[in-house]
């Protein structure tokens, strides 16, 4: 066995709180062996919920490598977790004669506790969330923050809060942390991570599989070409212009498949995606990480260089990630850059990709990644058909079949989810469920169809509240929205990016009369992320029965932020020509809605890296702020 193989850690990444909800809790890790797992689950009132070593059907285990494998924990607790408490678990790992336990992982436990634990309430009148975290953007994560917040409960207010009151968010810890989309990029990778993707993939011998109708059909051949750093561009597929790009059609060129502009760094194959999840969200692998640009182009070196100090400041973060993600219930759901800038689009967008074998490939490869790494843990039960077909096509030797597994993924339709929490939590998807134009194929798609809408309204029905997941915001920033409207008439709808809720009228109909319906909450709190910015949004329908109590909170990015000269030439256009008396307003689809910003450090659109925190009071009054290691900046409602 070579040094380097015998020296890989035991647990690659995690373990991951992903539900903690009634009696059931589900824990996610990535080991380096199949090993049995023996998990214990104790509060501060019950010394023994669980106990056991884990059966088949609680412990599903997928090999993505020779040396990593995916390991998600779902556990029945006999009796339901008790509310407002901590809930501490312990793993112990096992094959042949290595015994490993997680509270042996370097800085994953407190100093005041002998294991992780999370603090379990359905209550969520405190959260945190976030969206839009990229490794090599130069400014705070989020996620550290994340772990600020816990780290100051284990230190200061260790015990059960039960008697303390409950109306006064401050007397207990955050429930849950949602993360709203583009965890990972998988279209937009520094050159330094690359690298140490690929170092990853060697090392743990991940699976690669083959792919067709591409000049480079494996990771040998990927690895090997010039082109494979910085110039990815030129590997990706082209298809030739239809007639709706006449020039094109004519002239014989052919158009890229992948329309974003930092795809030079795409990730292509499944082991790619997986590393990425391993390095973004552990620290334990960059101990093997050597950065070497040797096989970077000279016109490259420069860039990457900048890139490597940027990155090293995200890696000397992750072990306050890791310790994060293990101290609190983490949900999460899709957006476009988990996948590929612009996934769905439009119609012609789907045409395009779907179309094209190797392409289609590219997406399936990260939407399995997705499936494995984030999507699974939210609500294991309805994955069960997709585990079945996965044990069918992931061996420790390699992988089979997988073009079968993808089109199982792209035909799943129940990526959303909803918690039982009070308020109701409900995570919309949409990205799978578009209402594609009929008459213009690249008009921009609904965000939802008509039959998810109506689903999502029937969830709705008889809530006093409810917390809305929206990974793009309802109501945007209208000056943008009408910029994106008009790139969308000249048909370059994906040189903006013009996906929004109002892009499409009959998406934009149905969401704005589920608002007025008599039987939908009369309080809403939507959580958005997607636009790189902060803000925050009171919402009055004017002229209607059923007005219900709208605020819209918008924290974006974890890691990522919008330029600064562009956003403040936004905002100032948008103040201008959209003020709260403006006539311009009545030519929007949102004229019978009365919309009130708030401001922060004297903003309506805060552009700070961070994660924000939704507090509730008793009566559904938002508080609303983004934290980050430097600041922390409060939404305040303007006084008249």
């Amino acid at each position: 066995m070579p040094e380097t193989e015998s020296q890989i850690p035991a647990v690659l990444a995690g373990p991951i709180v992903r539900r903690a909800l009634d009696n059931d809790l589900v824990l996610w890790l990535v080991t380096s062996k199949p090993f049995n797992v023996h998990v214990t689950v104790s509060s501060d009132e019950h010394s023994n919920l669980f106990d056991n070593t884990l059966s088949a059907d609680e412990l599903n285990t997928i090999a993505v490598g020779q040396h990593a494998f995916v390991q998600l924990i779902t556990l029945q607790i006999d009796q339901s977790l008790p509310e407002n408490s901590w809930i501490s678990y312990d793993i112990s790992l096992s094959h042949a004669d290595q015994t490993v336990n997680i509270n042996q992982l370097d800085g994953l436990c407190y100093p005041q506790t002998a294991s992780p634990r999370f603090w379990y309430t359905k209550n969520t009148q405190k959260v945190l969330h976030g969206s839009c975290r990229k490794p090599h953007f130069d400014s705070p994560d989020g996620l550290v923050s994340v772990e600020q917040e816990i780290a100051q409960w284990h230190a200061n207010k260790p015990e059960s809060t039960t008697n303390k009151s409950e109306s006064d968010t401050s007397n207990r810890p955050p429930a849950l942390l949602m993360m709203s989309g583009d965890q990972v990029y998988i279209d937009d990778v520094s050159g330094p991570m690359l690298t140490a993707i690929h170092q990853v993939i060697a090392l743990l011998d991940l699976h690669s599989g083959k792919w067709q109708h591409s000049e480079i059909t494996n990771s040998e051949e990927l690895f090997s070409s010039p082109n494979c750093y910085y110039q990815r561009d030129q590997i990706l597929p082209l298809i030739q212009g239809n007639d709706e790009d006449f020039m094109a059609f004519f002239s014989g060129k052919k158009k890229p498949v992948f329309t974003s502009v930092s795809a030079h760094n795409h990730l292509i194959s499944f082991a790619e995606v997986i590393a990425m999840y391993l390095l973004v969200w552990s620290p334990e692998l960059w101990s093997f990480i050597q950065f070497d640009h040797q096989h970077i182009g000279d016109k490259y070196k420069q860039r990457y260089q900048e890139e490597q100090k940027v990155l090293e400041r995200f890696i000397a973060k992750l072990p306050q990630v890791r310790r994060a993600m293990a101290h609190i219930p983490t949900y999460m759901i899709f957006d476009d850059h988990d996948v590929t800038d612009d996934w769905n689009l439009s119609r012609s967008w789907e045409e395009d990709a779907y179309g094209h074998p190797f392409s289609k490939r590219i997406i399936g490869n990260a939407i399995l990644g997705y499936w494995l790494c984030q999507g699974w843990g939210n609500n294991p039960k309805v994955f069960l058909d997709v585990v079945e077909k996965s044990q069918q096509c992931f061996f420790p030797t390699h992988m089979q079949d997988i073009d079968e597994l993808v089109d199982v993924l792209l035909r799943f339709n129940d990526w959303h989810y909803s918690l039982n929490t009070s308020p109701k939590v409900v995570v919309l998807d949409t990205r799978t469920h578009r209402w594609r134009s009929e008459n213009n194929a690249k008009q921009p798609s609904g965000l939802m169809d008509w039959e998810s809408l109506i689903d999502l309204q029937q969830d709705l029905f008889n809530e006093e509240a409810v917390i809305m997941i929206s990974p793009a915001p309802i109501f945007g920033v209208k000056i943008i929205e009408i910029i994106q409207r008009i790139f969308t008439f000249f048909g370059q709808a994906l040189t903006v990016d013009a996906e929004n809720w109002m892009a499409h009228k009959g998406t934009a109909n149905v969401i704005l009369n589920i608002f007025q319906h008599s039987k939908t909450p009369p309080h809403f709190i939507i959580l958005s992320g997607d636009v790189h910015y902060s803000f925050v949004y009171d919402i009055l329908i004017r002229n209607s029965k059923n007005t219900p109590n709208i605020t819209q909170v918008t924290c974006s990015g974890i890691k990522n932020q919008f330029p600064e000269s562009l956003l403040k030439v936004f905002a100032f256009i948008n103040a201008c020509l959209f003020s709260h008396k403006s006539p311009l307003n009545l030519l929007t689809k949102r004229r019978d809605m009365e919309i009130t910003a708030r401001k922060a450090n004297g903003q309506k659109l805060l552009n700070q890296s961070g994660i924000g925190l939704l507090e509730l009071s008793d009566d559904y009054q938002v508080n609303a702020s983004v934290l980050n290691e430097v600041e922390h900046s409060t939404f305040e409602v303007e006084q008249d």
